[in-house]
């Protein structure tokens, strides 16, 4: 039996989770001179911040503007009010807009975080009003993870399908150069400059020390944090708040088999998640009749709803989504471990590869965002379906879990992961659809496909969906017919990369209570924080870039509280830059 602690802990701040906003919380509270706590109920610190691409989406950025971009803060509301509709809420949306560039700004200046521009970026509905082509994603620049220390055995390590050879990461430019090794010299040099320090790594390290994506982020936020002496507990489990007079004190945390009192004398920040790995979330979704698979860890059960509850924290309603959704296929392996990839950039989009229903009819533009994607599934009732490719456009690009040539994927062959036949009839019968409408379905696709076009359901239409295509593919990087056996299929389900329900907040991501009113000292930010999304899914990073934006405010407000100017102290000297 648990045993609570005589003597409890004492803290500035507690921030509960470690994700992206979380440790942007912490590392700009510990740069401000607080002392800050995180807590993770994992035995790893990332969450699914150090599974995601790493992305953010903001407006007005230094690096935005020094590239030219053309954008303004009303084109952004144009945009936002469009996507987001009839939940558009202006006090979150202007904190965001208004907000996000100056965060990170302080946060680049003032810890190890680094973003890039991606020069090329559509929004995701880049027809829209208020839309952009280039100017709001940002993508993380790479980290070398020897800057964590011994704390890097505790970072978070991404499922082995987004790794390669075992152990070594690569971001979106790699994934392009390792496409393009074979008609390149400069990505054979890349791949192979790439290849050369990850075997060096592997001499003194389980896996590769060159960390991109979110792995760079949540490390780049961490070492700050670690560096200006925040603390961080591992297999920490939050399971009450203390109140005091109404106002959050500081938490009951389960370790180590008791449980212990932790005080924040600056108030407590969850970001624990969202709830999309519990038995909340199936509260939450439509009804179906297949397995539906979250990215979310395990422990991102709503452990902060259940929290805010205690103290009549109000929760969103009214979501055009409650989750971030993705389409996700599963590997069983011999062992019985399982292991899930999101099908988010490197297969839907590319030239031979299209998406069919359980009769064998496509149903969607395969070059939509993947959010998108899961939305048709749902609004027709689909909930799994096969994402199918010829021989060409397998030996080029792959299909989820399954690498291009000269990788032999006969082993996801043998697991049942991956279905191949010489045919497409042949494909048909092993999947399950009907041959005659498959090959109906193909005929179709492949006459439109030959001419660059496709007028049934518009893949490769628009801009965003020619980036997410091959560049060096003519003349739709989108469109390619199925036509060299053998023939491939992989199953996918809906599926999500989180939770966008959570915790209502004001623009300092201070939580409010059902009558409109902060809760004193609670504070919410990433998937526990109510997405100013509201559930859609506007362009890439907009659940990240959000996260590290209140992150900072929460800080930012927690801080300017506890250091008025009379006590105000001198920012403590960190072993970051």
């Amino acid at each position: 039996m648990a045993t609570h602690e005589p003597t409890p802990h004492s803290f500035d701040l507690v921030v509960l989770g470690s994700g992206a906003g979380g440790f942007a919380a912490a590392a700009t509270a510990a740069r401000h001179g607080l002392k800050v706590l995180v807590v993770e109920k994992a035995g790893h610190f990332g969450g699914t911040s150090a599974i995601s691409g790493g992305a953010v989406w903001l407006y007005g950025t230094d690096q935005a503007r020094a590239a030219g971009a053309e954008d303004s803060a009303e084109a952004m509301r144009t945009y936002l009010q469009h996507v987001i509709g009839a939940g558009y809420d202006p006090t979150l949306a202007d904190a965001f807009i208004d907000q996000g560039h100056k965060a990170l700004r302080w946060l680049e200046q003032h810890t190890e975080l680094r973003y890039a521009l991606r020069p090329h970026s559509p929004d995701y509905y880049p027809d829209a009003p208020g839309a952009t082509q280039f100017g709001r994603a940002l993508e993380m620049v790479e980290y070398d993870g020897k800057h964590l220390g011994p704390r890097f055995k505790d970072l978070q390590m991404p499922p082995p399908g987004m790794l390669l050879f075992g152990g070594m990461m690569v971001n979106r430019v790699d994934i392009q150069h390792f496409l393009s090794i074979r008609q390149s010299p400069r990505s054979l040099w890349h791949c192979l400059k790439l290849m050369a320090r990850y075997a060096r790594d592997r001499l003194q390290h389980p896996r590769g020390t060159r960390l991109t994506t979110g792995n760079a982020l949540i490390a780049r936020l961490a070492t700050s944090a670690f560096g200006c002496g925040a603390h961080l507990w591992l297999h920490s489990e939050a399971v009450e708040l203390i109140v005091e007079q109404g106002v959050v004190t500081g938490v009951l945390v389960e370790r180590e088999g008791r449980r212990e009192r932790v005080l924040a004398r600056g108030g407590v920040v969850c970001a624990m998640g969202g709830f999309a790995a519990g038995a909340l979330a199936a509260d939450y979704r439509p009804a179906q009749g297949a397995p539906h698979l979250s990215m979310s860890p395990p422990g991102n059960d709503g452990a902060a709803l259940r929290l805010g509850q205690a103290v009549a924290a109000a929760t969103g309603e009214g979501l055009a989504a409650n989750f971030f959704w993705a389409p996700v296929s599963e590997l069983r392996h011999a062992s019985g471990q399982r292991e899930r990839f999101p099908h988010l950039v490197t297969d839907r989009a590319k030239p031979g590869v299209i998406a069919v229903d359980p009769t064998g009819r496509r149903f969607v533009n395969e070059s939509d965002s993947y959010h998108h994607f899961v939305q048709t599934m749902f609004a027709k009732g689909i909930a799994s379906c096969w994402l199918v490719c010829d021989a060409e456009a397998m030996n080029r690009y792959g299909l989820g879990l399954a690498r291009p040539k000269p990788v032999n994927n006969q082993a996801l062959i043998d697991a049942g992961y991956l279905y191949q036949a010489a045919t497409p009839q042949a494909l048909a019968q092993t999947i399950g659809v009907d041959p005659q409408v498959f090959a109906h379905t193909l005929e179709q696709f492949n006459r439109d496909a030959g001419n660059g076009i496709d007028p049934v359901f518009g893949k490769g239409g628009n801009s965003y969906n020619h980036y997410m295509g091959d560049p060096l593919h003519t003349p739709n990087p989108c469109l390619a017919p199925l036509a060299s056996g053998p023939f491939y299929a992989i199953r996918i389900h809906t599926g999500d990369l989180g939770s966008a329900r959570g915790l209502v907040t004001n623009a300092n991501a201070n939580v409010l209570n059902r009558n409109g009113q902060p809760i004193p000292g609670l504070y919410a930010v990433g998937n526990d924080m109510n997405s100013l999304m509201k559930g859609t899914y506007p362009g890439p990073g907009i659940t990240l870039g959000p996260a590290l934006t209140f992150g900072w405010l929460a800080a930012n407000h927690i801080t300017a509280r506890l250091q008025a100017p009379t006590t105000q102290t001198e920012t403590p000297a960190c072993t970051t830059n």
